[in-house]
């Protein structure tokens, strides 16, 4: 984890290609000291390195982000409020690496969409 003590899975279900992760953000964590007082907000780097380390342990490979696509924050997570999140993983192998594609929400609400690529290191 690059980060820390900054996200808890509490739950990791994989079937076939599709693996549904429900993770906990640490609303204690120093990173929302300066991101930022009072009103904090989960970095969307951070989201995008959850959804890395989270394939990562999947395909139990090494993983670097070639490129991300799509990319659509729909919503600000903010850990005081809504630190429990659903992060659904559809991955798929490509010829160096794997494509990955995700959808984040929180309740009912959808808090991130993108598609990132990773070649295996």
């Amino acid at each position: 984890m690059l980060l820390k003590d900054f996200y808890k899975i509490n739950a990791l279900n994989v079937v076939d290609n599709i693996t549904t992760a429900k993770i906990t953000i640490n609303k204690n964590h120093d990173i929302f000291k300066g991101h930022f007082p009072g009103n904090p907000i989960t970095p969307g780097v951070c989201m995008m390195q959850i959804i890395k380390e989270l394939t990562e342990q999947i395909v139990d490979k090494k993983l670097f982000m070639e490129s991300s696509s799509n990319v659509k924050f729909m919503a600000i997570i903010n850990p005081e409020k809504t630190p429990n999140l659903v992060l659904e993983l559809d991955i798929s192998e490509t010829d160096t690496g794997y494509k990955v594609k995700n959808s984040t929400t929180f309740d009912e609400t959808v808090a991130l969409k993108l598609t990132n690529n990773y070649k295996v290191i």
